[in-house]
């Protein structure tokens, strides 16, 4: 008989992106500011984890996006979480590509080419997290997650003395979905 343990973390991830395609992942975590208040009371859990980030609306909001939020244990609330992150990095790399394609002035299709590295960082950090979850190996994921937290410092950086910076908001939305990863990663090593 094949044990439903095994599958459980594969089907997960699964549901995960596929609800997760369904909502927009450019918009998710886009910008931080603009986040609406969910009119859903907070699960202990979500409230938990909330609680122990510098956005609680945002952080409530964002995990509220996945219905399967309010019915989820830690381990489906890790899958949802850096599911979303995974998202919003991959739909931010897609951002850089078309500025990269359209864009005419050389300085700023440098800072977007060190941008494309910081992503590619990024992405790989989470997809290496997306590992970890599935191989139920806990202890690198806040490591990760900051990893691709400071991927989107570093692009953000890039741009510090530009006139136009147009990452800003997919920066700070990628490094406010990536504490809420470092938080539930906590969930798993007793750093709660």
């Amino acid at each position: 008989m094949v044990s439903t343990r095994l599958f459980g973390p594969l089907s997960i991830l699964s549901s995960t992106l596929l609800i997760l395609t369904t909502i927009n992942p450019i918009a998710v975590a886009a910008d931080a500011t603009t986040t609406t208040t969910t009119t859903t009371k907070p699960t202990k859990l979500v409230n938990d984890v909330c609680n122990r980030t510098s956005n609680y609306t945002f952080c409530v909001s964002t995990l509220y996006m996945d219905p399967r939020t309010p019915t989820t244990d830690d381990y489906g609330l890790a899958f949802i979480t850096f599911g979303m992150t995974y998202l919003n990095a991959t739909g931010t790399q897609d951002i850089i590509a078309k500025f990269l394609k359209t864009t005419k002035e050389s300085q700023k299709l440098q800072l977007l080419e060190t941008c494309r590295r910081d992503y590619d960082k990024a992405v790989s950090a989470l997809e290496m997290a997306y590992g970890d979850l599935n191989s139920e190996t806990f202890f690198e994921l806040a490591d990760l997650a900051g990893n691709a937290s400071a991927a989107a410092k570093d692009c953000q950086n890039a741009f510090k003395d530009a006139r136009d910076r147009p990452l800003t908001a997919r920066n700070r939305g990628l490094k406010d979905l990536c504490e809420i990863c470092v938080v539930v990663s906590k969930l798993f090593t007793g750093g709660f």
